[in-house]
């Protein structure tokens, strides 16, 4: 566990989101006052990194910091753009946002983004406990009690065979999922493959995916991550042969770069297809959105930008009568944050959760995750987030 103390600002500038409002006056608003880091170990694909602003009035507000890459170069960034921060108004959201931005530069690592991200998460769970509101009434309110999530269970499953995903699968539906996601070609090395080691490597994948959509039955869902592991010629045969699983979705079955490639995917499936979860903001989404790659955008709210950012993102999406699905197999802190923004979005379709990989999950929280059956995650009615980080289970899984 890392914990540490944030300089406070010598003099700045008040400012709140709506200074029309004398309860948001800059003079009485909380104030940044210090930020700890809780660096918690998960397994071999990534630890957790849980970050919590503190201010002057006693309120605290979580964020999710995990995934950057490498741990201690997210953990320096934080304290890099938790500085900014020191004395600042807790309504500094958007003023934090560009200062943020512009000390980062155009060349910004995901290490930076989620930084970012992650104290972004922190103020607006801080300012939804200074108003005593529920943060999703700061996004314009909600349109759903609850969102739809789907069980990734490809962090979680080993062994990684047939078997193995098929295990995986039917405990999530057991613990009440309804939508299950794998990724069976990971074992795929990302660019050149010997074509008989890519064929070989290809039908492992498809026997798991095919071991799960008969583990779980016809009735729910199943969604395949191919995590740009195929060229185009590839990609197309691979839609093709994934036609009678009845996908749910197919995601990112080539690269980004260029667009055109999976764009062409999209036009050739029979199914829906997604992705867009390592794109940066809403100029980054834009030629993915114009250029057709897919019908299901999945910005990750760690590294799209923030709250704010994945909000933009959505209405571009809408814009273009796409769905958006966020991306984020991370901490329940992050899948809270994007429940929160979610809860309003009329194109929103269904998010992340991160299956099985620990099972001190629920407990990390106060009041504990709580998942409803179908694999709904209802939004608490409580100020901010609703939740407080349960110190003793943070401390016991620090790394």
């Amino acid at each position: 566990m890392h914990r540490r103390a944030l300089l406070q600002a010598a003099a700045v500038v008040p400012f709140a989101l709506a200074p029309h409002l004398a309860w948001a006056a800059a003079d009485s608003s909380p104030r940044v006052a210090g930020f700890e880091t809780f660096r918690l170990r998960v397994n071999k694909r990534g630890n957790w990194i849980v970050v919590r602003l503190g201010t002057d009035k006693g309120l605290t507000g979580l964020g999710d910091a995990s995934h950057g890459g490498h741990d201690e170069e997210s953990l320096a960034a934080l304290t890099r753009f938790a500085a900014l921060l020191g004395g600042r108004s807790v309504f500094d959201v958007e003023w934090f946002r560009q200062a943020a931005i512009a000390e980062a530069g155009p060349q910004a690592s995901a290490s930076a983004h989620v930084a970012i991200s992650a104290l972004e998460q922190c103020l607006w769970d801080l300012i939804g406990k200074t108003l005593k509101v529920p943060t999703y009434k700061l996004f314009g309110g909600k349109l759903r009690d609850a969102v739809r999530l789907y069980a990734n269970i490809n962090r979680s499953t080993e062994p990684r065979t047939p078997e193995g995903f098929a295990a995986m699968a039917r405990a999530a539906v057991a613990a009440g999922f309804s939508a299950i996601k794998l990724a069976p070609f990971d074992a795929i090395p990302q660019g050149p493959v010997d074509p008989a080691e890519r064929a070989r490597l290809t039908d492992e994948g498809v026997a798991c995916a095919a071991a799960v959509r008969a583990a779980i039955g016809p009735k729910n869902d199943l969604l395949i991550d191919a995590h740009s592991r195929f060229n185009l010629e590839d990609g197309l045969a691979l839609a093709r042969r994934l036609e009678p699983l009845n996908l749910f979705w197919l995601e990112e079955v080539t690269p980004a770069d260029p667009v055109s490639d999976l764009a062409a995917i999209n036009r050739a499936a029979r199914m829906p297809t997604a992705g867009g979860e390592s794109i940066y903001g809403v100029a980054g989404f834009y030629p993915y959105v114009r250029g057709g790659a897919v019908d299901i955008v999945m910005p990750d709210i760690k590294l799209c930008g923030g709250m704010v950012e994945l909000k933009k993102i959505a209405g571009l999406a809408e814009g273009a009568g796409l769905a958006v699905s966020p991306h984020g197999p991370a901490s329940p802190i992050g899948n809270i944050a994007a429940a929160h923004v979610m809860a309003g979005v009329p194109n929103f379709d269904i998010l992340e959760f991160s299956f099985g990989e620990v099972p001190w999950r629920a407990d990390l929280l106060i009041p504990r995750e709580r998942i409803e059956p179908g694999g709904l995650l209802p939004l608490s009615e409580r100020p901010g987030f609703g939740f407080e980080l349960n110190e003793k289970v943070a401390a016991q899984q620090a790394v």
